[in-house]
């Protein structure tokens, strides 16, 4: 198939630090690449991929140093360039939430836009009421509710690829570890309190964003300072293989209703549990009592750290490669692509797979 994929102008492709949805991108294009499919990822100019790069601005806006930039004016120029070149794909995948909706309702059906984030915000019921025509893909179960109504298609989870990261061996583990962006609904202060409580060290890797400055410096500035709390800032994926297998769990003490976790599944794959608070799409990712420990309270929290050793990290390794993989998630998005472009064919192989 010829297949446009639309990444958001906000991170590389893939990241070159904290970001989600571009490594998503990144990582679903090289796999439809490696199934032998024609794909042409429009996104910055530093992409790293195996598909056929359009490159829409010289670098990604959120490291660009350029001290004023348009992020609006670079995605509309970008959605320009698309549906210039749009009778060359048989389907366009769109990640930059609903942004392309008016440019596109001509060929929504030969369209697939991929949800990333929250959608409990006020003014998005009506706009998807406004466009009904675009068949949407939901990351998780739970991340629908707030738009029952829409065009949902398909919940597609995410997957990285098997060989991103190995768990170490032998794992070090011992220190519990927080991984992602600090934000009053990560709850850092959460994980600070927990790893304090169990008596354990905790390694923050995670970036602070312009927005959650104060409360950084208000809040969690003053607790990393406590013996055992150690800050590190943002890391590449490079790192991040020792960072999550070496920790004896991933604390994941969410206070928001998370689409995803992305966080969870790159813990998954270093064969590291997860202890997570209940919330949001938690339950469909974490197997709670084999991957990890689904909690709703710090005492049940303590309550699991007790128990990691019970827990196979072998398995928890196998799970990722089973659920999480870039080419599972590559094969469900496949067979969505090829019932939309009308070419259904259940006899082929990466249609087996999206089925299972």
């Amino acid at each position: 198939m010829r297949i446009a994929q639309i990444a958001p102008l906000y991170e590389a492709v893939p990241p070159a630090l904290y970001g989600g949805t571009e490594r998503i991108v990144a990582h679903l294009a090289d796999a439809l690449v490696e199934l032998g499919h024609d794909v042409t990822l429009f996104a910055s100019g530093e992409a790293r991929t195996k598909a056929t790069l359009v490159p829409m601005r010289d670098q990604a806006i959120r490291l660009d140093p350029s001290p004023l930039k348009s992020d609006l004016a670079a995605h509309l120029s970008m959605l320009h360039e698309v549906r210039r070149r749009e009778d060359l794909f048989d389907i366009l995948h769109f990640h930059i939430d609903l942004l392309h909706f008016p440019f596109f309702e001509h060929l929504a059906e030969r369209t697939v836009t991929t949800l990333h984030g929250r959608l409990d915000l006020k003014d998005l019921p009506a706009a998807y009421r406004r466009w009904p025509r675009y068949p949407l893909v939901s990351i998780s179960e739970q991340q629908r509710e707030p738009l029952p109504f829409g065009n949902w298609t398909a919940t597609i989870q995410h997957g990285l690829p098997p060989d991103l990261y190995q768990p170490p061996e032998p794992a070090g583990r011992d220190y519990l570890a927080f991984l992602g962006r600090i934000s009053p609904e990560k709850r850092p202060d959460r994980a600070i309190a927990l790893a304090r409580r169990a008596g354990l060290p905790l390694r923050i890797a995670a970036k602070v964003d312009a927005v959650d400055r104060a409360y950084f410096r208000e809040t969690i500035a003053p607790l990393i300072n406590q013996p055992g709390i150690d800050f590190i800032g943002e890391i590449s994926d490079a790192q991040k293989a020792d960072f999550l297998g070496n920790a004896r769990a991933l604390l994941f003490p969410i206070d928001w209703p998370e689409p995803f976790g992305l966080v969870m599944i790159e813990a998954m794959a270093c064969g590291t549990p997860v202890i997570a608070w209940k919330g949001g799409a938690v339950t469909e990712v974490v197997d709670h009592g084999a991957t990890g420990f689904v909690v709703a309270s710090e005492d049940e929290a303590i309550d699991a750290v007790r128990r990691l050793d019970m827990l196979d990290r072998h398995a928890i390794r196998r799970v990722f490669e089973r659920r999480f993989s870039s080419q599972a998630m590559a094969g469900k998005y496949l067979a969505l692509y090829q019932r939309l472009a009308g070419q259904d064919d259940l006899d082929h192989p990466i249609m087996q797979i999206a089925g299972e």
